[in-house]
């Protein structure tokens, strides 16, 4: 196969024709379907003689006509991906009318207009519209929208898309339309449309000026009962943007749509959103904390957009953390006003660890503003951009404070509505709207790479001063070997002997004193090597760094195991709380890792069981808190921090660090899974979800153990529970141990919930995710399962196995995946990227793979660039 073609930042131009109007007519059928847009153009440049190149894949022609004129073949060029109009009309604007017909129901790509369980749907961020009509498929393209949508009335009684219904009726062979129109201006990827049988639940908003808006979240009949959370979710998350930016809605209607097939969590359709049913749909019975809570941040997530990303959209895609890295912002706020703030930070905060620092430090690495790419969804794999994207946001309001960042989101919605945008148009209304200083702080877009930044303290009693010297350093990544430095701000608290913080009152830095009268402050590091002295420190205080994470970096300090234990106990900020003792956990397991290597008996630091101890019995701490607190990291974390990653030391480790925690803690465990029971009803708020997750992390430490005591617990509570949270958490820590109550138990849970597609697929996911001795050929079995659809993207699975098996069961599923769903496939691909950090023998089992999966007929752009760039870092 040809090398696809990569597109670059550097090579932008504007469009040399504008879209202004874009009237489209659907008629829907079985076999095919028939596309026609109207469209007003008019050239950027008056007289312009430039082509119009418009992006088509997929699409049948039928017709092109300009100014009611029919274009003969010799007219226009046509290849497998564009249609080229040489020559247009001089005028300062004219009409094109296309027809096209497309066939949704071979579309499996999930990608453009495709069928989904029997109804119509669409999908079109990032580049899906040209597979529903020619068009310039790009965001800066704005247009004002109608769609008119026909289809047999029996088969698709609904018919949806964006904007406000104008008008509806009955036309002759048993068929009806639908008009909509949308009055705001909007890129193409924001264009949606549904049809199909649907029902709704309906509510209405009352805006602060007084507008009520018409709610409705439509799902096949029969879901409808596991909505009332969704709409609970949308109307909190309308309240709560005018409450805190100002926002208000601005149309008549909103529109929710559940499908079970769907490549994306959600998306932000203008009106109309589209969402993954697993991220609608909940009830106690079928739905956990987790998804109860991902509900709320996602329903949030995708409103926000409405304002953050449609009202003000993207340039060109390589500004997508602009729209997605500002709304992951805004929704991971929206959570924590719902719930615990510092819980929600250390979800986030660990997220960024599992997945974006590895992709930071491989093959993979792209700027949060990327230079190129080759397929555009790659970006939207591990939602990297999102996440890091968010903390860029974070740190402007870390420096500029809530007041100073609502100044900056005012100033940019007042410059910029209904317009497409960069990055730096953001930070110039930051920028502006403080009169601030922000130094290096564009480096954040144009630099990949995560960095690491080292702290050494030091106190001098005689002056009574405490100084902070820091020191930052990028590694290299693909394409950029060298680095600048970027400006870092670290919230800065300092404890005193008795665990309180000290007030602190001045520092000096490069020359300049500051004063302070607070007991924590942020410290603008923006050069490779700068020091910070604090003055008036009667004694040598234990400095919190980083206090609630202010920027996505690796920290190394000089801070003791006493120092951390310290902070453990005592530290005013919980983020960092939870933070030292991580950093311990870290620390110990890498040494146990040493140990285990060569051959060295493993023997737990017994101040380390006392100081989860100490957090376990404090009764001041928020519940959801100590059960974050106690749960070890990752072995991806741990492997992460290594020069050669060992799985097999690692998975040794940390079993042996949470059994012997177990096995030291089991009266205090025991206590609190007895106290953390109850019978009652479910409820979703943060006292019961913070009861249930502190009971659940217990038991699953108890069950780890294989005592038959611990075992007999956990079934015990597998049985009684009242809500799927408790049962399937006493599944999973069941599923720990291999052995004849693990195959009756999930045989048991199947049999119970075969019925529902969303339990199963936790269902399979649980197994999948294993790490039971063997277990790849337990996940091969599955694939045989009846209730497995290797074409539905919720239940491919992302395994990566410890031996050569897991990495050939991959691979085979890669290459069959590819030819349905390419987007799923570069997500699962991507478990290859790092190969090269294993040991050798491993290593020449992956880049095998890698290889197969390279020599591959047909591969899609998808794989090719992720399979690429890995065997090529």
């Amino acid at each position: 196969m040809d090398a696809p073609k990569e597109i670059f930042l550097k090579d932008y131009t504007k469009p040399d024709y504008y879209f202004e109007t874009v009237d489209l007519s659907f008629s829907l059928g079985e076999e095919k379907t028939i596309v026609s847009s109207l469209i007003k153009v008019s050239p950027r440049v008056q007289g312009s003689s430039a082509p119009l190149v418009l992006d088509g894949h997929d699409l049948k022609l039928l017709s092109v006509k300009v100014e009611g004129k029919l274009l003969k073949e010799g007219d226009y060029q046509l290849d497998s991906r564009h249609l080229t109009l040489p020559s247009l009309p001089a005028k300062e604007s004219f009409v094109l009318e296309i027809d096209t017909e497309i066939y949704p129901h071979k579309n499996t790509s999930l990608d453009g207009l495709y069928k989904s369980s029997g109804n119509f749907c669409t999908q079109c961020e990032a580049e899906g519209f040209r597979k529903i009509t020619f068009y310039q498929d790009r965001p800066d393209i704005m247009a004002k929208y109608t769609c008119r949508v026909e289809a047999d009335k029996s088969l698709y009684p609904v018919l949806l898309s964006n904007g406000n219904l104008i008008s509806q009726g009955d036309i002759e062979g048993g068929r009806h339309f639908a008009l909509w129109e949308d009055p705001f201006k909007k890129p193409c990827y924001l264009f949606a449309l549904v049809a199909g049988q649907l029902a709704s639940r309906d509510d209405t908003f009352t805006t602060r000026s007084g507008r009520e808006v018409s709610l409705k979240i439509w799902t096949p009949a029969e879901d409808l009962p596991k909505t009332a959370h969704a709409m609970y979710s949308l109307k909190a998350a309308m309240k709560w943007d005018e409450d805190v930016f100002g926002l208000e809605y601005d149309l008549d209607l909103f529109n929710i749509v559940a499908v079970p097939d769907f490549n994306m969590g959600a998306m932000e359709n203008k009106s109309l959103n589209i969402f993954n049913s697993k991220l609608v749909l909940a009830s106690p019975e079928t739905a956990t904390d987790a998804d109860y809570a991902a509900i709320l941040g996602v329903i949030g997530h995708e409103y926000f957009h409405n304002w953050t990303g449609n009202r003000v959209t993207c340039r060109d895609w390589f500004q997508l953390s602009l729209k997605e890295g500002l709304t992951v912002f805004r929704d991971q706020e929206f959570s924590s006003d719902m719930g615990s703030r510092t819980v929600k930070r250390i979800a986030d905060v660990s997220k960024l660890r599992i997945y974006q620092f590895p992709q930071d430090a491989g093959p993979m690495a792209h700027p949060v503003r990327p230079h190129s790419y080759i397929k555009m969804d790659n970006f939207y794999t591990g939602k990297f951009l999102f996440a890091k994207g968010a903390e860029v946001v974070r740190m402007y309001k870390t420096l500029l404070g809530s007041e100073g960042f609502r100044k900056g989101i005012d100033l940019y919605f007042q410059r910029h509505d209904e317009q497409a945008v960069t990055c730096e148009d953001f930070f110039a209304a930051m920028r502006d709207a403080n009169s601030a200083d922000f130094a290096n702080f564009l480096q954040w877009y144009s630099q990949a790479g995560t960095p690491v930044v080292k702290v050494a303290s030091s106190y001098n009693a005689e002056a009574r001063t405490f100084s902070l010297k820091f020191s930052q350093e990028i590694p290299p990544t693909p394409g950029q070997p060298t680095k600048e430095a970027t400006f870092i701000p670290v919230v800065v608290g300092l404890l005193d002997s008795s665990g309180k913080d000290i007030t602190l009152s001045s520092v000096y830095h490069d020359g300049t004193l500051q004063t302070i009268s607070s007991s924590s402050t942020i410290l603008r590091v923006t050069k490779k090597e700068e020091e910070f002295v604090f003055s008036d420190i009667a004694e040598r205080p234990v400095p919190s760094l980083f206090r609630g994470f202010s920027a996505p970096v690796r920290v190394e300090t000089d801070l003791s195991d006493d120092d951390l234990f310290f902070l453990l106990a005592h530290d005013s900020d919980e983020f960092n709380r939870w933070e030292a003792g991580q950093v311990l956990a870290r620390k110990l397991m890498l040494n146990l890792v040493s140990d285990f290597q060569q051959n060295r008996p493993l023997v737990l630091n017994p101040k380390f069981i006392q100081g989860l101890g100490s957090v376990l019995s404090d009764s001041t701490l928020d519940k959801e808190f100590i059960a974050k607190a106690i749960t070890l990291p990752g072995e991806g974390e741990i492997m992460d921090m290594m020069a050669v990653a060992d799985p097999d030391a690692v998975h040794a480790v940390r079993k042996f660090v949470r059994k012997q925690l177990a096995s030291e803690l089991k009266t205090e465990l025991l206590k609190i899974v007895e106290n953390n029971r109850s019978t009652e009803a479910y409820v979703f708020d943060h006292p019961n979800m913070a009861r249930r997750a502190l009971k659940n992390t217990a038991l699953a430490y108890l069950a780890s153990l294989e005592d038959p005591s611990y075992v007999e617990l956990a079934l015990s509570e597998y049985k009684l529970a009242t809500n799927l949270t408790d049962q399937f958490a006493a599944l999973a820590a069941l599923a720990q141990n291999r052995g004849k109550t693990r195959d009756n138990v999930l045989a048991d849970f199947y049999n119970k919930w075969q019925g529902d597609y969303l339990v199963v697929n936790k269902w399979f996911l649980l197994q999948s995710s294993s790490d039971i001795p063997g277990n790849v050929e337990n996940v091969t079995k599955l694939l045989d399962h009846p209730a497995f659809d290797l074409r539905n993207p919720n239940k491919a699975m992302n395994f990566h196995a410890k031996d050569g098996s897991g990495y050939k069961f991959l691979g085979d599923i890669v290459v069959q995946l590819d030819k349905i769903n390419p987007q799923v496939a570069s997500r699962m691909v991507s478990a290859f990227s790092r190969w090269k950090r294993y040991d050798e023998t491993r290593q020449a089992l992956a880049k095998a793979q890698l290889e197969m999966i390279m020599s591959a007929n047909g591969l899609s752009e998808n794989v090719f660039e992720i399979a690429s760039k890995s065997l090529a870092a």
